[in-house]
């Protein structure tokens, strides 16, 4: 008992591997009790057990055994993991539970297979049981069937698959055992109860007494279908419907189909080629007919196998055929037809191949009358028929039904019939139809009755199964005895498949037209109707009525006297007849209307020989209105038609007869009435009326469509037409031919190719114009004929055009050509003689054109030459294939299977340029078959087999590109699966990749499933890998194409149908836009978030890792893996995890799909990108390294906008940035395509925005030494460049070593190495001049005087330069942005900067052939015109300065003539903006004026000032370039005259003026934009250099008052925001000036005093989001910690200002903030209205209250500090400026020792100085000293701006002095100041006029210094005329120059009064 209690504290999976069976017994209970007990089936329990289920089931004590069994069954059922022990669990039952004597051990091991189907594991099951049969114990092979059985009893056959069961049956029956003979039958019969008959051919070779056995045994077998019991786990849906049909009694599916299975499918398959007699081919071929008889019996048995192993029976069906078509003997035409008909039957669709060769053949004996021979043609070609499609035979048939011998017809249309039969509305579609019921419509007219009835059989056949909706169209002409008789046909016909789909398809056709009666039926009964009912086509023909009969309709309806003047001699009196005529008409009734009587009436003498036009005009009219009104038949159309051509080419009556005959078209339906129309025109002599038709048929086409029309009589006449000697019939057969283009597309101008080159030259040109164009809707002709039809008909229809068109082509029979010399020759052994017979072949292939698909013994002969040895010759063969293709068309699929597979197979050539031309045939070939035919049958799949790598990846390449672009795919699709899995695993890395890569595409058609359960057959541990690839290509499996939709099915652009296209139109869009991946809903969310993670300090983290070496530097010559995976690694913390998926995709169309996303998120993210700039470069850098263009054009495309953004942000690169990403740039300036390298120097071009120049430059150096010739001069391009831009300061280390190496290159092997380093030489040498020489050092004596003459041929062209420089600017646009597809703000465009301009200087030849068209309309009109406009400044009026003390009249303004050359451009004016535009930011002076100048002018007129709408941004961002432009490049050059600068400067602030005066485009400006405007404009103020200059002060004012003018025009809210986000930026950058911030917030101040107006028009939620993000960044106590206190009081005042405004709503617009609590803004709008609610007083009396207090009241209260802080405050504000100084004069006086020193030292020097000023004036004014100083002419404008506001808070109290008297001294001492300020205070005071002279004028602004300023002239005077445009001017009124509210346009007329009298006050107190 010792050992018991060892084992017992055993843990059970030990007790279950104990060597005592007693403790393995108790180990097995336990473990079942353990197995029931554990609820979670994926508990880690299970795995414990995985190793121990086997030794459970093979126990080998019997009694442990046993409760081994019920644990392993328990485990099964329970555990997750089971199926991994399947095979060794089974194959234990099999092997050692099977030959139990216990039946108990039975019943469980056959209980445990069972449960391991369940879940899942069916196929391993199956083989085991399978291996079980063969063992020799019949024990154990009765269990085994047994289980199987059972199995199949429960599962059915959906999960047990029957054939490898079937397979072995016949063996069991042979078994000695009797069990096992049972045990079979039983099986037999289990089996038969699931498929029933198909059961019985591979049993047929059983023992007869077995057989009869069985035979009984089946009769008793229910008839009902087998259901399944049991269900998978996978199942459970499907268990549950089950269960509660049991629960209802029986489930109610009585009519469920029994399942059919294809017996074929369980056959096994024969070979019989090698079986066949070895002398076969000499003995069929011998002279007596017995001996061919022999050798027919023996092939006759072969082919009675049912089933046929695949193989090349090419040649044994070639010579059945011989012996069909050729044998005299009809007994052995009759054998060879049964040989055919089973070679067929064995082989079906891999007979298909052979098909085309023989139906011609039997079609063609079936002129043998012998029932015999008759019957077995039939049996062949209907079993031929099933290996083949209808659509490739039918060229064939058709080609026989127009054979003459009845009985051929008969038994063709009897073949026809038949087929149908096995046809379904989807393949019978309308296209077959067509040209099978027109055969079959001329046989049921046939005079032999048996060719009608077999017609009418076949007609009735296509009736019931394509619908009476499809075949009706096509039956219109038939009367109503015939169509009956079709009708009744279609009823007795028996399809196929069965009534059940004549009924389907009877009842879809009564759903199609409710309540109608059978569409045909009603049409054949109307005499004279046109509405025939939905699309039965057009009327019938109505019979012609006797002349008589006609004058009796037509006097019952006219007036008797317009009868009888129908024909009278006096002219007048006909048309007086036919004014009564047109009434009569115009009055009928459309059913009254005798259409063809009235017609002939008109007719009558003179009928259309009427000699008066006006007669004959009323007459055509009424024509018109007959047919549109009444039931117009084709009869009555002839009688008037004729006529109608006639007058068509009439001068005066020809419009009239076009309206007539477009009414005839109308009601008789185009196509039939073009075709009389054409026919008549062509006919006759008349050339006028030939191109008139000719017109008229060309607006037809587009008005009614082109459906129906008869392509083939219309080319005819057009070829009559363009051969006419009139020019004018030529025109218009071409302008025809341009319409028809329209619709049928480039296939078209195949039936014109031998027409003279001349006139094919004039076809091209007219089908170029229509490129692109899309054919228009039709827009007449659809209502009448189209009732209930809702347009899918004409939509069809209108899809054929293009096929129909290419069947129209006449093709050559070439197969007479194709003699058997010319195919022995291609088999030479001679490969000389081998090359001369496919040089033959080329010929007569080429000669032909368009030949038909009987090529006779052609494939054979070329399938041979596919393997020939020499390589040559087998390219040449490809290359005749592709020809084939292309002369056949579409019906080449016929050979497919025979030519088209062999040239797969070339695939796997070792030879690389032969796999290429392989490649290209077989796309040939698919362009014209489609790909059905290709992946039909097992040849693909037996291709793939192959283990040829080459093969292998090129095939799977190309079914990864076919693959996607289809809608659906033949299930012979799952035969490759396998073969692919083996790729997968192939030893060749290509192969895998490719298979990798095909993976998804054949998942997207096949389904997840059917792919996963493919996998059944793998190795385990293949079976694992590729499962996890599939689950991989899940995730990136695409989406089915979508069907085209309805409307762009029209061929859009009259492109090609899809098949004439380059690879099938409308699919490659479909894989060329990266076909979308399924949604699914998991990934959706995940990619809702954003791409890039900020991770605090992520870059800076990682920066040191580089530096500290823990990761690998950036720096490779190829990326290695390490270098990758490290990136990966870095990645993954912050780019979100889908999107580093696509970025580190073996597939580079993945990578594309990342950029795309980057590119979407780029506006939205910018933080992210900045933070993980350095990942996103260095990911870059490594797709610089990719072979695939469209990643590196996308990764191009990309950077471009990113560097744009990143100027945008003025973010700068760090070093690390640059040096891993800068480098391979460069790499990437040396690419050889044009394209590339443009688009590098556009993005090297930006770079200098965000890296200094300098270091650029060493990084360009050492290009300079790359071996790629290219990259050395691009490199030395792009220095020139630099040095041109940025001078000599950005040569690195020192300008002298730069220079010596970059003259080295000019000794360059290369030559463009050469020119690159003159050019860069020779620019230094014009920024530096001959110190350059010094610099470079000794140079070779050669290489000097290449330099010495560059220099002089350089010095000659500077005249020219101007010219030169405007015809490459448009060149130098297209290389910054041609392939910016996303412009940015639309501004991207014009991002070039200095460096850009530079490079216009040096402008690369290579590209002038990229200008695009528009740019080269007029440059060299505008540059070289010499007409009157020049585009120089206008010189504006000079003024002495004693003109000014002169009454001032208004100049006439000079007004330039607008450039005519705008207006030219103006056809498209947006280009012709944009280049101007572009060249406002040229580095020219001169160009940039010119422009300005231009936009100038259209922004002067307000008719054309709309013109810029759309462009504002892109011109604004060309002006602060430019502005930015002078401001570090001009000023600093010494050589400029700085009078150019100033008048660059005058255009800019003139221009923008003008264009912020109108307020819709300053509207226009973004963010964005006004943002780096204000910028420009506050550096430009700030610019100390300008101030040193002559009229520096002047353009200081002028950007004072343009400012002004941005502030208040500009959308509110993107100036405000603007405003803040410049206050914030300088604020943070260190090396912006305080001076710079201030005036910032200065303009914020005006815009806080402009709120109470605008409030309303402003965006709150955005301000509020950017005040928020102003405080995250600035905190309160950051802010506090400034050296100036304004930043917080600026942005408290403006907090406090809208809280004031608002109110508590202020809170409501804090939408657009995620997270309020990042900054105290809540907290502070909180604090701010608690405050206000607060207060109680109004605060509108405090206000008054401090404006009111006087100093000496508040002197005792208040600190002195205060009192000052007061006073200035008074100062800074507009409004009460003048009291404040006079209250501080006061102050001064009384407190004469206060210190006022502390107020004025914050503040700006110009402020001081006007204190200091206004105090001086006082004082003297005062004293007494004061005199009237004149008025000046500065506009009032100018001085409102040059009020300075105080530096001290913005004083929200408004109002002047309380409306206090004021002095006129006030007004005088602010006229004082002003004068001063223009330098007008020194003239002496007598010389003046005195005041009242020049107060009783306006005061026009003049300009106050003699510049020639754009700014004065077009912008001071266009003011000052608008101000005056709203007043009445009269003596009396004038603009005061002294008062202190601003003269905006809301001044209102309550102020101009109150101006008048004070200026009167000032005027009588002076006299």
């Amino acid at each position: 008992m010792g050992d018991d209690s060892e084992w017992m504290k055993l843990p059970i999976d030990q007790k279950c591997e104990h060597k005592l069976w007693k403790a393995r017994l108790n180990g097995y209970e336990e473990a079942l009790k353990l197995f029931q007990k554990i609820d979670d089936e994926k508990s880690p329990e299970w795995s414990k057990y995985l190793g121990l289920i086997k030794k459970f089931v093979t126990d080998s004590n019997a009694v442990a055994q046993l409760k081994g069994l019920e644990a392993a069954l328990a485990y099964v059922e329970n555990a997750h993991v089971a199926g991994k022990t399947t095979g060794e669990v089974v194959s234990g039952v099999v092997n050692k539970v099977f030959n139990q004597p216990k039946a108990r051990a039975k019943e469980l091991g056959i209980d445990i297979c069972l449960m391991y189907i369940e879940i899942e594991k069916g196929e391993p099951v199956q083989e085991e049981l399978l291996k079980g049969l063969d063992n020799k114990n019949p024990k154990i092979i009765v269990a085994c069937i047994e289980t199987l059985r059972k199995a199949l009893s429960e599962f059915g056959s959906k999960i047990i698959s029957l054939k490898p069961i079937i397979k072995v049956l016949p063996k069991l029956f042979e078994s000695r055992e009797k069990a096992v003979r049972d045990e079979a039958k039983l099986l037999a019969v289990e089996i038969y109860r699931w498929i029933r008959d198909a059961l019985r051919p591979p049993l047929q070779n059983i023992n007869s007494v077995q057989l009869k056995e069985l035979e009984e045994e089946w009769v008793k077998v229910q008839p009902a279908a087998p259901k399944q019991t049991r269900f998978l786990r996978s199942q459970q849906e499907l268990k549950a419907k089950f269960e509660q049909q049991q629960a209802a009694g029986g489930g109610d599916d009585g009519d469920e189909v029994v399942p059919q299975v294809d017996a074929y499918e369980l056959l096994e398959a024969v070979e019989i080629l090698s079986k066949l007699p070895k002398d076969f081919y000499d003995k069929i071929e011998a002279k007596k007919w017995q001996e061919r008889k022999e050798a027919l019996e023996a092939v006759e048995i072969l082919v009675k196998n049912p089933k046929l192993e695949a193989g090349d029976y090419a040649d044994l069906v070639r010579v059945l055929k011989k012996v069909v078509g050729k044998d005299t003997n009809v007994m052995l035409v009759a054998l060879a037809a049964k040989c055919l008909a089973g070679l067929a039957t064995g082989l079906r669709k891999k007979f298909g191949q052979y098909a085309g060769h023989v139906v011609p053949t039997i079609l063609e004996k079936f002129k043998e009358k012998k029932p015999q021979v008759v019957q077995a043609l039939q049996e062949a070609i209907d079993a031929i028929f099933l290996t083949t499609t209808l659509q490739n035979i039918s060229e064939d048939v058709l080609a026989v039904m127009d054979n003459k011998n009845p009985t051929i017809k008969q038994q063709t249309s009897l073949f026809i019939a038949r087929s149908f039969r096995h046809c379904t509305p989807s393949t019978l579609p309308k296209n077959l139809l067509k040209p099978f019921c027109a055969a079959l419509l001329k046989h049921i007219n046939d005079s032999a009755p048996e060719v009608r009835d077999a017609a009418f059989e076949a007609l009735g056949t296509a009736l019931k199964v394509a619908g009476e909706k499809a075949v009706n169209p096509f039956l219109t002409d038939v009367d109503k005895l015939k169509l009956d008789r079709i009708k009744e046909c279609a009823e007795k016909v028996e399809l196929a498949c069965g009534k059940k789909a004549g009924g389907a398809a009877d009842k879809k056709e009564g759903k199609t037209l409710p309540g109608k009666t059978p569409v045909v039926s009603g049409a054949a009964g109307d005499k004279d109707t046109k509405e025939t009912s939905a699309k039965s086509g057009p009327p019938k023909k109505v019979p012609v009525v006797k002349i008589e009969v006609c004058e009796e309709k037509a006097a019952a309806v006219l007036p008797g006297s317009c009868i009888q003047q129908l024909d009278s001699g006096n002219w007048k009196e006909r048309l007086a007849c036919m004014e009564e005529f047109q009434k009569a008409v115009e009055l009928m009734e459309k059913n009254e209307m005798p259409c063809q009587a009235l017609v002939r009436m008109l007719a009558k003498k003179p009928g259309w020989k009427e000699t008066n036009f006006q007669v004959m005009q009323m007459k055509l009219h009424i024509v018109a209105l007959i047919a549109q009104k009444g039931n117009f038949s084709k009869t009555s159309a002839q009688i008037v038609l004729d006529g109608l051509v006639d007058k068509i080419g009439d001068v005066k009556c020809g419009s009239n007869a076009k309206e007539a005959m477009t009414a005839i078209a109308e009601a008789c339906q185009l196509p039939w009435t073009a075709e009389q129309v054409m026919a008549m025109a062509f006919s006759q002599k008349n050339p006028k009326n030939q191109s008139e038709t000719l017109n008229w048929l060309s607006n037809a086409i587009k008005e009614f469509g082109f459906s129906g029309l008869n392509v083939k009589a219309f080319i005819s006449n057009v070829k009559t037409a363009l051969a006419a000697t009139n020019p004018a019939v030529r025109t218009s057969a071409i302008t025809l031919l341009g319409v028809m283009y329209l619709y049928v597309g480039p296939p078209l101008r195949m039936f014109f190719e031998d027409e003279k080159p001349a006139l094919l030259s004039q076809i091209d040109a007219e089908f170029e114009k229509m490129q692109g164009q899309t054919a228009p809707a039709p827009t007449r002709g659809i209502s009448r004929h189209s009732g209930g039809n809702g347009d899918d008909g004409e939509e069809e229809e209108q899809e054929d055009v293009g096929s129909d068109v290419v069947d129209l082509l006449p093709r050559a029979d070439i197969s007479e050509k194709i003699t058997g010399d010319l195919v022995s020759k291609i088999g030479d052994k001679n490969w000389k003689i081998r090359k001369e017979g496919l040089d033959e072949v080329a010929s007569i292939i080429n000669d032909a054109k368009f030949i038909q698909p009987h090529i006779g013994e052609l494939p054979a002969a070329l399938k041979s030459r596919l393997n020939d040895s020499n390589k040559i010759l087998v390219q040449q063969t490809l290359s005749i294939l592709q020809q084939l293709a292309i002369a056949v068309g579409p019906n080449i699929r016929q050979h497919v299977k025979n030519l088209g597979f062999p040239i797969i197979t070339v695939l796997g050539d070792s030879k690389n340029n032969v796999r290429a031309t392989a490649l290209a045939t077989v796309n040939a070939w698919a362009e014209q078959t489609g790909m059905k035919e290709w992946l039909e049958g097992e040849d693909l799949s037996e291709e793939l087999k192959k283990e040829n790598p080459f093969l292998r990846q090129e095939l799977l390449g190309w079914l990864a590109e076919k693959l996607p672009t289809l809608r659906s795919v033949p299930s012979d699709l799952l035969l490759c699966v396998t073969h692919l899995y083996s790729c997968l695993e192939d030893r060749n890395g290509d192969v895998r990749k490719k298979a990798q890569d095909a993976l998804p595409f054949f998942m997207m058609h096949l389904g997840f499933e059917k792919m996963a359960k493919a996998t059944g057959k793998l190795k385990p541990t293949s079976k694992d890998q590729v499962l996890a690839m599939l689950e991989k290509a899940k995730a990136n499996m695409p989406a089915k194409p979508a069907a085209p939709a309805k409307a762009s099915s029209r061929m859009a652009g009259g492109a090609a149908p899809a098949k004439f296209q380059s690879t099938s139109g409308n699919l490659q869009g479909i894989q060329g836009k990266k076909v979308p991946s399924k949604p699914n809903l998991k990934e959706d969310e995940d990619k809702s978030g954003p791409i890039f993670i900020i991770v605090p300090n992520g870059k800076e983290q990682r920066m040191r890792d580089e530096k500290g070496l823990k990761v690998l530097k950036w720096n490779f010559t190829t990326p290695r893996d390490e270098y990758i995976e490290q990136l990966k690694t870095q990645m993954s913390s912050c780019v979100a995890r889908w999107l580093q998926d696509e970025m580190f995709h073996a597939d580079f169309q993945h990578h594309n799909k990342a950029l795309t996303v980057m590119i979407e998120h780029l506006e939205s993210e910018k933080d992210g990108i900045i933070s993980c700039l350095d990942l996103i470069l260095k990911w870059l850098t490594l797709r610089f390294f990719e072979t695939n263009t469209s990643v590196l054009m996308k990764a191009l495309e990309y950077l471009k906008l990113l560097f744009t953004l990143l100027s945008q942000e003025e973010y700068h690169l760090t070093e690390n940035e640059a040096s891993s990403f800068i480098p391979y740039l460069i790499l990437k300036v040396g690419e050889p395509k044009d394209v590339v390298r443009k688009d590098v120097r556009a993005i090297l071009n930006r770079m200098c925005l965000i890296y200094p120049a300098s270091k650029m430059f060493t990084f360009l150096m050492e290009g300079t030494k790359s071996k790629n010739s290219k990259q050395r001069a691009e490199c030395l391009e792009e220095l020139g460049c630099l040095v041109e831009s940025y001078g000599m300061n950005v040569c690195q280390p020192t300008p002298g070593k730069a220079l010596k190496e970059m003259a080295a290159h000019i000794g360059d092997r290369d030559n463009t190495v050469r020119n690159a380093a003159l050019n860069t030489i020779v620019t230094v040498y014009n920024v530096h001049g001959d110190q350059v020489f010094k610099l470079i050092g000794n140079l070779s004596e050669k290489d000097m005087s290449m330099l010495e003459e560059r220099i002089k041929r350089s010095a000659k062209r500077p005249a020219a330069a101007p010219a030169r420089q405007v015809e490459e600017k448009p060149q130098r646009l297209q290389t910054t942005s041609a392939n910016t597809s996303i412009l940015r703000k639309g501004s991207a465009e014009d991002m070039s900067s200095k460096l850009s301009q530079a490079r216009n200087m040096s402008g690369h030849s290579e590209t002038m052939h990229a200008v695009p068209r528009e740019f080269q309309l007029d440059l060299d009109e505008i540059e070289n015109d010499n007409g009157t406009v020049r585009c120089e400044m206008p010189a504006l009026v000079q003024h002495k300065l004693d003109d000014i003390f002169e009454p001032v009249l208004i100049p006439e303004p000079k007004i330039r003539a607008v450039s005519p050359h705008f207006d030219d451009m103006h056809s498209n004016t947006a280009s012709t903006i944009n280049f101007v535009i572009s060249q406002v930011a040229s580095g020219d002076i001169n160009t940039s004026i010119q422009a300005l100048a231009q936009i100038d002018e259209v922004l002067r007129q307000e008719d054309k000032a709309e013109a810029m709408s759309g462009h504002i941004d892109q011109f604004l961002i060309a002006t602060f370039m430019q502005l930015r432009l002078i401001y570090n490049t001009h000023m600093a050059d010494e050589k400029l005259d700085k009078d150019e600068i100033v008048k660059l400067y005058s255009c800019i602030i003139g221009n923008m003026i003008s264009l912020f005066q109108i307020e819709s485009l300053a509207r226009e400006a973004s963010t964005g934009v006004l943002k780096d405007l204000m910028h420009g404009l506050i550096t430009l103020m700030l610019d100390s250099r300008v101030e040193d200059l002559e009229e520096g002060q002047q353009v200081i004012r002028s950007v004072n008052l343009l400012v002004v003018k941005v502030l208040e025009k500009s959308d509110q809210t993107n100036i405000l925001s603007a405003l803040l986000v410049l206050l914030q930026d300088s604020l943070l950058a260190t090396a912006s000036s305080p001076k710079f911030s201030e005036l910032v917030m200065k303009c914020l101040w005006r815009m806080v005093r402009l709120l109470p107006e605008t409030i309303n028009s402003i965006n709150l939620d955005r301000i509020l989001l950017d005040i928020h993000i102003f405080m995250k960044v600035f905190p309160k106590e950051k802010l506090k910690q400034c050296k100036s206190e304004f930043p917080i009081r600026t942005l408290k005042t403006l907090l406090h200002t809208l809280c004031k405004l608002k109110g508590p709503k202020i809170l409501d617009h804090l939408t657009m903030i995620d997270n309020k609590n990042e900054s105290e803004l809540e907290a502070h709008l909180c604090r701010v209205m608690k405050h206000s609610m607060d207060q109680t007083g109004s605060k509108a009396d405090k206000d008054t209250e401090k404006g009111a207090s006087r100093i000496d009241e508040k002197a005792s209260k208040a600190k002195v500090n205060d009192i000052l802080a007061e006073i200035f405050k008074k100062i800074g504000s507009k409004e009460n400026t003048k009291e404040g100084l006079a209250e501080l004069y006061e102050y001064k006086k009384k407190y004469s020792d206060a210190d006022i020193e502390p107020f004025l030292k914050n503040s700006s020097q110009f402020f001081q100085s006007y204190v200091e000023r206004g105090l001086r004036l006082i004082e003297m004014e005062r004293e007494g000293k004061g005199r009237i100083p004149s008025s000046t002419g500065i506009s009032p404008q100018m001085e409102v701006t040059c009020v300075p506001t105080s530096t001290s808070t913005v004083s929200s109290s408004i109002g002047n002095t309380n409306g206090e008297e004021v002095g006129p001294s006030v007004y005088l001492e602010r006229l004082k100041i002003l004068r001063q300020r223009c330098g007008l205070d020194n003239a002496k005071q007598e010389d003046r006029a005195p005041l009242t002279s020049l107060l009783s004028k306006p005061a026009v602004p003049t300009v106050a210094s003699s510049t020639d300023m754009l700014h004065s002239k077009l912008s001071q005077l266009r003011e000052s005329r608008e101000q005056y445009q709203h007043l009445d001017l009269d003596s009396n009124q004038t603009h005061s120059s002294g008062i202190g509210t601003t003269t905006s346009s809301s001044s209102t007329a309550a102020n101009i009064d109150d101006l008048k009298k004070r200026l009167e006050r000032i005027k009588s107190s002076r006299k």
